[in-house]
């Protein structure tokens, strides 16, 4: 291996290191001494109770570690949004499964809680899963009502979102766990089948200290709304829990027992290991975000048996188009090639960029994609468009125009993976989060932002010392320098993946050997939803 092999994978392994620092931090939720006080209670925490009720020793995935990540910190922060959703197995039978992290401000809703929420819903949708919610929480954190409860996208969607899943079949559970207060009452009665566990689990519209103050009733909260009162009393729920274990026991045989679903019907055959070495990915990806190299070695370490049959491999050359399988399944592969190529013309193009060729390319490839029924994988690391009067006389913008309505109106299920840069309209070209990937994760060597930190912070730093010159202020070099610093600090501080990933631009951010993991997991989920429309790339015709 040569010197620059090395470098890369320190670089790397260190991105890799922290971010399983960060994970571990991340887990503890609100702390110790909150796990110790849940544990006092007989309640298991959040995590413990999704990884009881998951099959042991099975693959899951997580939604949304490093939602909130350091976000809200004037009220105290907000790890993981405050839910745990994990996709997984029960019984053998691939589910989706959401707890409020009561050690998080009691389980509270913030605005990023509720958008979690609603990502683990959609993903439940697109994909036909059952849904399970443990539910242990106080409502919504009120200091930020204004920011979860009245929108179209806030707190109230996901009622609206449980009675859509309810008309189409969607399977949904809910374990009341802990409080369960005022609207997010109706989450669990809104389910198919409810549960409570006895003396911590309760449900009402409001606390005995609300009705005491509106209504002059004096009642304490168990006799309110705990588990004797709502099974044996008011019906409400279905199933009354001795303790966390035996509820998640319950939901386990109520799994076990459901039907088989309608199988899409996405090729598989037996998985097969990568023949080139997995781990050479951390070698083979540079430290530096401009330098240029050969994704086709990187897709190599990716798909079964490192075999990938190449469609146009002459053409359009800085994307890369293929087919290949992942886990067994059949894919289409689209990615940026980040080493420099030579066109038709024998012109030199630069790595990372779409020009109008391999936009073209693109759009003709997703389309026989979506002939053939095969699930669709983006590999970004994609710097734009070119730009210039040589590219916008030869059409870019029609061609690029092209490349979007194809991924807009694809019908097999897509999965982006941010590998690297994922700036400007190449994100979205390259299937971003706007374009409704069933799962879009990153690695710790992901950016994400309209430029590069360095070619924005000299754009801002123009736009600043125009501004003062007209103030008549002088800007001198060593001024300039700083000011650059400062600009440029602060806008890579908002390329990062951890500062997409808290905002929910991504799913997760992942160890770069686990993505085969996600892919398989990802389209075994979308196999659950069969495809109803067909393709049609838009008004702009391929």
């Amino acid at each position: 291996m040569d010197i620059n092999f090395n470098k890369n994978e320190d670089h790397n392994k260190l991105l890799l290191s922290d971010l399983i620092k960060r994970y571990a931090r991340i887990k503890l939720g609100g702390g110790e001494k909150r796990i110790e006080k849940l544990h006092a209670e007989g309640k298991m925490t959040a995590r413990e109770r999704v990884d009881y009720l998951l099959d042991k020793d099975s693959k899951s995935i997580e939604i949304g570690a490093f939602a909130g990540e350091d976000m809200y910190k004037e009220h105290g922060g907000c790890p993981s949004g405050g839910v745990i959703v994990k996709i997984g197995y029960i019984k053998g039978r691939q589910c989706i499964v959401v707890a409020n992290d009561a050690t998080v401000k009691a389980g509270a809703w913030f605005p990023v809680t509720g958008k979690k929420n609603l990502r683990a819903q959609e993903i439940a949708i697109e994909n036909r899963l059952p849904i399970i919610y443990l539910v242990d929480s106080a409502g919504v954190y009120l200091p930020m009502q204004d920011e979860i409860f009245p929108d179209k996208e806030h707190f109230g969607r996901i009622f609206r979102n449980n009675a859509v899943m309810s008309s189409m079949g969607i399977t949904q559970i809910a374990a009341v766990m802990g409080s369960c207060v005022a609207g997010g009452a109706y989450l669990p009665i809104m389910s198919d089948e409810a549960l409570i566990v006895d003396k911590t689990g309760s449900i009402f519209l409001a606390g005995s200290y609300l009705v005491k103050a509106a209504i002059g009733e004096t009642i304490d909260n168990e006799t309110l709304g705990g588990a004797t009162t709502h099974c044996e009393i008011s019906g409400v729920t279905d199933y009354k829990a001795k303790d966390d274990k035996d509820a998640l026991n319950t939901i386990k045989n109520i799994i076990d027992k459901t039907g088989d679903y309608t199988k899409a019907g996405f090729n598989k055959i037996k998985p097969v290991k990568p023949t080139e070495k997995e781990d050479d990915i951390f070698g083979i990806l540079p430290k530096s975000r401009s330098d240029q190299y050969d994704m086709m070695e990187i897709i190599k370490r990716l798909v079964d048996k490192s075999e990938f049959e190449e469609y146009k491999a002459g053409y359009g050359k800085t994307i890369i188009t293929g087919y290949a399988r992942i886990e067994g399944w059949a894919v289409g592969i689209v990615a940026n090639q980040r080493k420099v190529v030579k066109n038709k013309k024998g012109e030199m193009q630069f790595g990372g960029v779409i020009y109008s060729d391999s936009a073209d390319k693109a759009t003709r490839f997703i389309a026989n994609c979506n002939q053939k029924k095969i699930p669709l994988v983006f590999l970004q690391d994609v710097t734009g468009f070119m730009v210039g009067s040589k590219s916008e006389h030869g059409g870019i913008i029609k061609d690029g125009a092209k490349m979007v309505n194809a991924v807009s109106n694809s019908v097999v299920p897509k999965f982006t993976v941010i590998v690297g840069n994922s700036y400007g309209a190449g994100n979205y070209a390259m299937c971003g989060k706007a374009f409704d990937p069933r799962l879009i994760f990153a690695w710790p060597s992901a950016e994400l932002a309209v430029m590069g930190g360095a070619q924005a912070a000299k754009v801002l730093l123009q736009i600043e010392t125009a501004s003062l010159k007209k103030k008549g202020e002088t800007v001198s070099p060593d001024k300039e320098q700083a000011l650059f610093n400062k600009i440029k600090s602060r806008y890579d501080t908002q390329v990062s993946p951890y500062y997409a990933a808290a905002r929910l631009w991504t799913d997760a951010i992942i160890n770069p050997l686990d993505t085969r993991k996600w892919i398989s997991m990802g389209i075994e989920a979308a196999n659950h939803s069969p495809i109803e429309k067909r393709f049609n790339p838009g008004v702009i015709q391929v």
